[in-house]
């Protein structure tokens, strides 16, 4: 089964799982802010799609980090230290495909990902 990881009032999260849902995809959502971030599936996020990609720099979290913490995210498990304590920073929606997982939502590519299903 799919699991989209996220916000549920993140914008980019409303329109993933709106487009699961009028693809026929059933889908479960992991709310982020309830039940915060899962260590273990983090690790794997962070080796399978890297963790630059996985953290937001772009968002309000980040921008409103001091600036030594900014300086302090060097490496994998600094970063994955940050998202675990500020969520917010994941860039979303993580998406666990079952194999493989995704960051961000992109109807083209997860298209053909469900087409190789």
């Amino acid at each position: 089964m799919i699991t989209v990881y996220g916000i549920p009032n993140c914008d980019t999260v409303k329109k993933a799982r709106a487009w699961l849902t009028a693809q026929g995809q059933a889908h479960g959502f992991h709310d982020f802010k309830k039940a915060g971030v899962p260590p273990a599936e983090l690790a794997q996020w962070a080796d399978a799609v890297g963790w630059e990609k996985l953290l937001n720099r772009q968002g309000t979290t980040w921008r409103k980090l001091d600036a030594a913490t900014q300086a302090s995210v060097t490496d994998s498990a600094s970063a994955q230290a940050l998202m675990l304590a500020q969520p917010s920073v994941i860039k979303r929606p993580v998406v666990d495909w079952g194999p493989g997982f995704s960051v961000g939502f992109d109807a083209t590519a997860w298209a053909d990902r469900l087409k190789r299903a």
